[in-house]
């Protein structure tokens, strides 16, 4: 018992767990080919069962959780590996996907503002949700910015990101979209590094697109989000 207790005290604990969880993910995933068995999904499922049923606090999971958490960056960073491959093209189709990416952002923010007007939500839930669609380390930092609780910011995104990994590719083909920049543009820019991850499933241009639009999305939304808060403000 003294050598469980001082097992659970270390980080060692969460960072197994985590990696466990993932694993299982994977497993579902690669046996079904289904997008709902998302590892994620499957591997925070499993996380939040076990410690609920072992009677186990946050934060003495977190202690090894922080270190997972520190790898986000240079996670989201590898993933500009697959546009260096594709960067002809996009210095032939710059304007257009910039567009779009700006479009999706211009959207995300203000269906939130939109929303949470109408369902009375307070405001820094709603500065807290603003940030859903860039990834967790820009997410977090603008929500700091705009006045949100970054708690709530990072279950947004990964809910976020879950949602596009598990609808994207079928809201695409729903809407007969067949071009994989768009493709690629749609899903980075709705669902960050998440929704890339299932893009790059799709095909190598797609996660490429999809791996650009993270940064620029976030770089976007970093100049928009402030900007349509006080603009929304006048307006309601």
């Amino acid at each position: 018992m003294n050598f469980m207790n001082e097992f659970l005290s270390t980080p060692l604990f969460g960072v197994l767990l985590s990696m466990a969880a993932f694993q299982i993910g994977i497993f579902f995933y690669k046996k079904t080919r289904s997008s709902v068995f998302n590892p994620l999904l499957v591997g925070m499922v499993l996380v939040i069962l076990f410690l609920l049923y072992f009677r186990i606090d946050f934060e003495t999971y977190n202690l090894g959780g922080d270190y997972i958490s520190f790898f986000l960056g240079p996670a989201t960073v590898v993933l500009a590996v697959p546009l260096y491959k594709k960067i002809q093209l996009l210095k032939n189709d710059a304007f257009p996907i910039i567009a779009g990416i700006s479009a999706g952002c211009i959207a995300g923010i203000s269906s939130i503002l939109i929303f949470s007007n109408l369902f009375g939500l307070d405001q820094v839930i709603t500065n807290s949700l603003v940030p859903k669609s860039v990834t967790t380390p820009i997410g977090v930092e603008i929500s700091k910015q705009i006045g949100g609780l970054p708690a709530i910011t990072v279950a947004a995104i990964v809910v976020t990101g879950i949602i596009g990994a598990v609808l994207g590719p079928f809201i695409c083909r729903s809407f007969h979209i067949k071009d994989s920049v768009a493709i690629g543009v749609a899903i980075g820019t709705a669902s960050h590094a998440l929704g890339t991850t299932r893009a790059i499933e799709l095909g190598e241009t797609e996660g490429a697109m999809s791996g650009l639009s993270i940064g620029i999305a976030g770089l976007i939304t970093v100049f928009l989000a402030p900007l349509l808060l006080y603009l929304f403000g006048i307006l309601f």
